[in-house]
């Protein structure tokens, strides 16, 4: 499922798949299993409920998730990722270890704020590492190419 070509760059493509916060919150908790609709609606708090919705039907076109519906009533809808979508948990993981090294949240503070981890959390994956990755060197610029020295002569043949 290719979306419309911004300049052809994978990495544009991809931005397009995963633009907003809440994919990859979704692919984040369906990561451990398929969920029902309200269980999303409760572990994206404060995502409303049409925001949810919007966002399920277009990871359903983009396949990354599927909508198994069950029937009966009251009707029982799940939704699962497919082999696409679980092409992004290793960018869940890049996530993660960014905003440990950022030292954006603590995965204690959703425990609190919550009343538990997310089934992605390393604590509970009994990875109790943190990340403390010394960053890249930045790269220092490349010498100025030496210049010849401007000519302003009229060369006339």
């Amino acid at each position: 499922m290719r979306r419309r070509k911004i300049d052809g760059c994978p990495i544009a493509g991809a931005l397009q798949l995963i633009g907003d916060k809440w994919t990859m919150l979704v692919v984040r908790d369906l990561s451990a299993g398929p969920k029902r609709t309200t269980e999303l609606l409760e572990d994206l708090h404060p995502i409303s409920s049409r925001t949810l919705m919007g966002r399920l039907r277009e990871m359903e076109q983009d396949a990354l998730i599927l909508r198994n519906n069950y029937g009966g009533l009251p009707r029982r809808v799940e939704y699962e990722l497919t082999e696409r979508g679980r092409r992004l948990i290793p960018l869940l993981d890049a996530l993660m270890k960014a905003g440990q090294a950022l030292d954006c949240n603590e995965c204690e503070d959703r425990k609190e704020s919550a009343g538990y981890y997310c089934d992605f959390c390393p604590l509970l994956r009994g990875d109790t590492t943190t990340f403390i990755e010394e960053p890249p060197p930045i790269r220092e610029p490349a010498p100025e190419p030496i210049r010849r020295p401007k000519d302003d002569s009229i060369v006339l043949l």
